[in-house]
């Protein structure tokens, strides 16, 4: 997720229903950076119910990128609950899909 717009936020929400419901055994992970920021910050996104239940369900992880929070001056206490944070966001899809996942960019 590198987008802020709400639309795309509400299609991640979504999509992950969607696979989940078809495969509830799926493995997913949301990888946010630069402009997706909002989705993992507290207060900051419509989706936040929807993120926190995704993430307290198991469905899927949501993982935000060190760099994006300090160029942004975000602080892990600022985080939706249960978001974790990885060195770099790009880094974290690329180790990935060394590691056999797929990458699905979800977008309007």
């Amino acid at each position: 997720m590198s987008s802020k717009d709400s639309v795309n936020q509400q299609a991640i929400v979504r999509e992950i229903g969607l696979i989940t419901d078809a495969n509830p055994n799926a493995k997913l992970e949301v990888v946010i950076y630069g402009q997706g920021l909002d989705i993992a910050v507290n207060g900051r996104s419509p989706q936040q119910a929807s993120v926190e239940k995704i993430i307290s369900s198991g469905k899927a992880s949501f993982k935000v990128c060190a760099m994006t929070m300090k160029r942004n001056n975000i602080n892990k206490d600022q985080l939706v609950p249960g978001v974790e944070v990885v060195p770099d966001g790009i880094y974290e899809i690329i180790s990935k899909q060394q590691d056999g996942w797929g990458y699905i960019k979800v977008g309007h």
